[in-house]
C-alpha cells in the first residue's frame, strides 16, 4: 500500500494541461493537471467529469453560464455538456476525476490533447491502471 502527496504530485509536473493518472478507482481515473489559460470547448458525450481546484482559481464556461472555482472547489460537468475549462490564476492546480474511457478533450483534437497513453506513467501502465 503507498501513500501519494496530492501537493508533491502536482508540484512535479512540469506541462500545463497534461492530467497524468495518479489512481484508479474502480472503472475512474483519478488525474493531476497544471493549467494555464484555457483548454479548448469540448464535450463529453457518455461521461461525467469532476473538477477539483487544488491551489488557484479557474472557471468552467457553459454556453449560457460561467461557474467559477477556487482551492478548495469541487464541480461536475455533466455528461453531454459543452465546456470550457480556463485557468484564472496564472497556475492553477486541478484534480479530475473521469472514466476510464473518458478522451482528454472529447472529440476535439488539439495540440493541446494528450492520449491516454500520455496521461499513464510507466508504473501505471506496468499496473495495467
Amino acid at each position: 500500500m503507498s501513500v501519494k502527496n496530492i501537493y508533491e504530485l502536482a508540484e512535479s509536473l512540469t506541462e500545463h494541461w497534461s492530467p497524468q493518472v495518479i489512481a484508479s478507482v474502480n472503472d475512474q481515473y483519478i488525474k493531476l493537471a497544471k493549467i494555464e489559460s484555457q483548454l479548448v470547448w469540448h464535450m463529453h458525450q457518455d461521461e461525467d467529469e469532476a473538477f477539483f481546484v487544488i491551489k488557484g482559481e479557474m472557471k468552467i464556461e457553459y454556453k449560457d453560464s460561467i461557474v467559477n472555482l477556487k482551492e478548495g472547489d469541487f464541480h461536475v460537468v455533466a455528461k453531454g455538456t459543452p465546456h470550457n475549462p480556463v485557468a484564472i490564476s496564472d497556475s492553477c492546480w486541478i484534480m479530475l476525476i473521469e472514466s476510464k474511457s473518458t478522451l482528454h478533450t472529447g472529440e476535439v483534437q488539439t495540440e493541446k490533447t494528450k492520449s491516454l497513453q500520455e496521461q499513464l506513467s510507466p508504473s501505471e501502465i506496468k499496473n495495467n491502471y
